[in-house]
Protein backbone atom coordinates (compact mmCIF):
# COMPACT_ATOMS: atom_id res chain seq x y z
CA UNK A 1 0.00 0.00 0.00
CA UNK A 2 1.55 3.14 -0.92
CA UNK A 3 1.94 6.14 1.72
CA UNK A 4 1.05 9.71 0.08
CA UNK A 5 2.24 12.79 1.36
CA UNK A 6 -1.23 14.48 1.08
CA UNK A 7 -4.53 13.07 0.50
CA UNK A 8 -4.74 14.74 -2.97
CA UNK A 9 -1.92 12.69 -4.40
CA UNK A 10 -4.26 9.40 -2.99
CA UNK A 11 -7.40 10.80 -4.79
CA UNK A 12 -5.11 11.42 -8.02
CA UNK A 13 -4.32 7.65 -7.77
CA UNK A 14 -7.41 6.68 -7.41
CA UNK A 15 -8.50 8.68 -10.67
CA UNK A 16 -5.76 7.27 -12.55
CA UNK A 17 -6.63 3.42 -11.31
CA UNK A 18 -10.25 4.05 -12.29
CA UNK A 19 -9.40 4.88 -15.90
CA UNK A 20 -6.55 2.15 -15.88
CA UNK A 21 -3.65 4.68 -16.04
CA UNK A 22 0.04 3.06 -14.95
CA UNK A 23 1.68 4.95 -12.39
CA UNK A 24 4.51 5.38 -10.23
CA UNK A 25 4.15 7.66 -6.97
CA UNK A 26 7.60 9.53 -6.57
CA UNK A 27 9.55 6.83 -8.63
CA UNK A 28 12.46 9.52 -9.78
CA UNK A 29 14.72 12.36 -7.69
CA UNK A 30 16.37 14.67 -9.78
CA UNK A 31 19.14 16.71 -8.71
CA UNK A 32 18.90 20.68 -8.86
CA UNK A 33 21.88 21.78 -6.93
CA UNK A 34 25.42 19.91 -5.63
CA UNK A 35 28.00 21.25 -3.37
CA UNK A 36 31.96 22.11 -3.74
CA UNK A 37 32.05 18.10 -3.37
CA UNK A 38 29.75 17.30 -6.05
CA UNK A 39 26.79 16.05 -3.21
CA UNK A 40 23.70 17.05 -3.89
CA UNK A 41 22.37 19.55 -1.73
CA UNK A 42 18.90 20.16 -3.09
CA UNK A 43 16.57 17.73 -5.29
CA UNK A 44 12.95 17.61 -6.91
CA UNK A 45 10.88 14.27 -6.57
CA UNK A 46 7.68 14.64 -8.69
CA UNK A 47 4.70 13.41 -7.22
CA UNK A 48 3.83 10.45 -9.99
CA UNK A 49 5.09 9.47 -13.13
CA UNK A 50 3.15 7.68 -15.99
CA UNK A 51 5.04 5.66 -17.76
CA UNK A 52 3.09 5.11 -21.33
CA UNK A 53 2.75 9.11 -21.75
CA UNK A 54 6.53 9.36 -20.51
CA UNK A 55 5.13 12.12 -18.07
CA UNK A 56 6.04 13.56 -14.42
CA UNK A 57 2.60 14.63 -12.33
CA UNK A 58 3.37 17.64 -9.84
CA UNK A 59 0.51 18.22 -7.54
CA UNK A 60 1.01 21.95 -5.93
CA UNK A 61 -2.81 22.20 -3.91
CA UNK A 62 -0.85 23.59 -1.03
CA UNK A 63 -0.43 27.38 0.65
CA UNK A 64 0.57 30.03 -1.47
CA UNK A 65 3.98 31.08 0.43
CA UNK A 66 4.99 27.38 -0.49
CA UNK A 67 3.95 27.09 -4.14
CA UNK A 68 6.57 29.65 -4.75
CA UNK A 69 9.40 28.07 -3.21
CA UNK A 70 8.14 24.58 -5.14
CA UNK A 71 7.84 26.73 -8.43
CA UNK A 72 11.67 27.75 -8.06
CA UNK A 73 12.71 24.59 -8.27
CA UNK A 74 10.30 23.93 -10.81
CA UNK A 75 11.96 26.16 -12.99
CA UNK A 76 15.72 24.81 -12.26
CA UNK A 77 14.30 21.12 -12.74
CA UNK A 78 13.61 22.37 -16.41
CA UNK A 79 16.56 24.53 -16.97
CA UNK A 80 18.48 21.43 -15.84
CA UNK A 81 16.26 18.72 -17.53
CA UNK A 82 15.21 20.41 -20.47
CA UNK A 83 13.39 17.11 -21.86
CA UNK A 84 11.83 15.63 -19.20
CA UNK A 85 7.98 15.78 -19.61
CA UNK A 86 6.51 17.50 -16.65
CA UNK A 87 2.88 18.61 -15.49
CA UNK A 88 2.11 21.00 -12.86
CA UNK A 89 -1.67 21.17 -11.31
CA UNK A 90 -2.11 24.01 -9.35
CA UNK A 91 -4.86 23.84 -7.04
CA UNK A 92 -7.36 25.50 -9.25
CA UNK A 93 -6.43 23.21 -12.01
CA UNK A 94 -5.93 20.07 -9.44
CA UNK A 95 -10.43 20.89 -8.60
CA UNK A 96 -11.41 21.61 -12.09
CA UNK A 97 -9.97 18.33 -13.11
CA UNK A 98 -11.69 16.53 -9.67
CA UNK A 99 -15.12 18.62 -10.85
CA UNK A 100 -14.43 17.36 -14.53
CA UNK A 101 -14.59 14.11 -13.64
CA UNK A 102 -17.81 14.27 -10.89
CA UNK A 103 -15.57 13.66 -7.88
CA UNK A 104 -16.17 17.25 -6.71
CA UNK A 105 -19.32 19.17 -6.55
Amino acid sequence: MTEFAHESEEEFAHLLDFYKVEWHYESACFPLEWDEQGRVIESFTPDFYLPQFDLYVELTTMKQRLVTKKNRKIRKMRQLYPDLNLKIFYGRDYRKLLFKFGLLK
